[in-house]
């Protein structure tokens, strides 16, 4: 799925070609082509997380390891600190940052020229915190069940971005590469030592089985979570996705490849939306009609408040063999972001035995968090 681009705010432009300007008063090689690479990464960069924008700014604009120091300390005076809010991998080492690719539609070049040649008056080095930064994290932050209409295309936005970003996810080990990546030793000592032989970090071939509770009690949250999940069935290649509320419902293919709004309307078609809860025989249909889709690459995500009006052994049960069969099993319970929420209905106490990981899911901070757990 192509993601629209971002336009960059005019403060954010201004303020980013100060920054190379700086960046050239203290002796870095910037020329207008770094800043413009520069402009394009922000452009693809989560701007709620300070720590990428770091390592992606610092991707672009330094070209030899004896300017990390002076990248560091100009980001650091010039951002007001944005470096600290998170861990800088270390230049060169094993987990250095990839270089990053452009995928959006490049800014017309006339006006960043102008831009970067242009005085934007005194006070080039004083502290600037990122335009709009604020807000987004804010919006991270909100409870799903606060949106309001008027924001729901900025929701979808970052969950396609947060979708893309477990897409992409790469593994901590190596795999073989023809041009990029680090130099293996071991195969190219192997060889003729005529061409070095390279290595670099996977990306990560995510599998997902996705069963989604759209019952009444999760109305306030069903919503925003398949629009997530269509963001993310539009980024992953192997994943099928199911809602269930009295019945199961395969929607793979209404998800896929098409608008969000067509998507949503051919939705209708799940007749019981919103309302009563059997989580337990929905998930046992599962386990009758599509079993074959787990094995032990598989990562299974129950998106549900636990809400269940069937029988709790049931749920046990159906829950035991999806466990028996896939690589993990995570529950995502929107209420868990209440501070003073307990799993205590029937339906929680009898699924909590058989899940990998209890996790919530009421913000797309938690949505972001996820990533770490989908390791099969």
């Amino acid at each position: 799925m192509s993601v629209p681009a971002r336009a960059i705010p005019s403060d954010l432009l201004t303020a980013t070609v100060r920054f190379c300007r700086l960046l050239r008063a203290r002796g870095l090689a910037i020329t207008p082509a770094e800043s413009r690479d520069a402009l394009r990464t922000l452009e693809l960069v989560d701007l709620a997380d300070r720590a990428e924008v770091h390592r992606a700014l610092r991707t672009v604009l330094v070209t030899r390891p004896e300017d990390f120091a002076a990248f560091d300390a100009a980001f650091d005076a010039f951002w007001g600190g944005l470096a600290s809010a998170g861990t800088i991998a270390a230049p060169g080492g094993a987990e250095a940052a990839p270089k990053v690719e452009a995928h959006f539609p490049r800014v017309k070049d006339g006006a960043l020229e102008f831009a970067e040649w242009t005085d934007f008056g005194e006070g080039e080095g004083e502290p600037i915190g990122l335009p709009g930064l604020s807000d987004i994290e804010a919006l991270m932050g909100r409870d799903f069940s606060a949106f309001g209409a008027e924001e729901l295309e900025e929701v979808a936005r970052l969950a396609a971005q947060l979708a893309r970003r477990l897409a992409t996810r790469r593994s901590r080990r190596l795999t073989p590469s023809r041009r990029h990546g680090r130099v293996d030793l071991r195969r190219t000592m192997r060889g003729e030592p005529v061409e070095l032989a390279r290595r670099r970090r996977k990306i990560l071939k995510t599998k997902l089985v996705v069963l989604c509770d759209v019952s009444g009690s999760m109305d306030l949250y069903s919503r925003l979570l398949v629009q997530f999940l269509y963001a993310l069935q539009n980024q992953l290649g192997r994943m099928e996705t199911f809602v269930f509320s009295t019945r199961l419902h395969r929607i793979t293919e209404e998800l896929r490849g098409q608008s969000y709004d067509r998507a949503l309307a051919r939705l209708g078609d799940v007749r019981d939306w919103s309302g009563g809860t059997k989580i337990g025989e929905s998930l046992r249909t599962f386990n009758q009609e599509w079993r074959r889709l787990l094995d032990r690459d598989t990562v299974v995500l129950v998106l549900s408040d636990g809400w269940d009006t069937g029988d709790p052994a049931i749920l046990s049960e159906a829950l035991v063999q999806i466990r028996r069969r896939a690589a993990k099993v995570i529950w995502l319970n929107p209420l868990l972001g209440s501070p003073d929420y307990q799993p205590l209905t029937q339906g929680m106490v009898a699924a909590l035995p058989h899940v990998d990981a209890f996790l919530p899911a009421h913000n797309l901070e938690s949505l972001r968090a996820l990533a770490r757990h989908l390791t099969p």
